[in-house]
């Protein structure tokens, strides 16, 4: 059985993967059929370059996609192509409807693009905000002063009397 699936290449940490199509019975990285595209994961955003013509041709022989090689082809649009070829739609319609999916695409991309700015921004001004000194205190007392009701004044310390114990008038007792 033939499937379209990835093949790594690439250096240590740095892969890079070409979409093949191979028989299942060889090893990932082994013999294939035929190289229909490359997959490049390290780029923001990740690069995609098909053969779309030599993709549809295997997809139509029967060719299995791999989970991965799936969703790629998902995200380029080439499912949806496959899937209303199938359907025995028009290419007028089969066009309208991939180029509606990659502007919908495209501006998602763009709107999560900007949010990643705005959040950018807003951990910035966060920062610069708690690196700001604080009010002196004194502005603060006179402020919370102001705020509050008066209040009655102070009582007066109780004072030791002479009938109270020696020890609470903090003094020797008398020997």
């Amino acid at each position: 059985m033939v499937k379209l699936r990835l093949k790594r290449m690439g250096k240590r940490h740095y892969p890079v993967y070409k979409i093949v199509a191979a028989d299942s019975r060889f090893p990932r990285d082994g013999r294939f059929i035929e190289s229909v595209g490359l997959y490049n994961p390290n780029m923001n955003p990740m690069e995609v370059t098909l053969d779309e013509s030599r993709v549809l041709y295997w997809l139509n022989v029967g060719a299995q996609p791999t989970d991965t090689v799936r969703s790629l082809l998902r995200s380029e649009g080439l499912m949806l192509k496959f899937h209303l070829t199938k359907k025995g739609k028009e290419a007028g319609e089969i066009e309208a409807e991939v180029e509606k999916l990659l502007s919908g695409r495209d501006a998602k991309l763009k709107r999560s693009a900007e949010k990643k700015i705005r959040r950018k921004i807003s951990k910035k001004n966060k920062k610069a905000e708690g690196d700001k000194p604080a009010e002196p205190v004194a502005e603060k007392s006179a402020a919370s002063s102001e705020e509050k009701p008066a209040e009655a004044p102070a009582e007066k310390p109780v004072e030791a009397s002479a009938e109270a114990p020696a020890e609470l008038n903090n003094e020797k007792p008398a020997e």
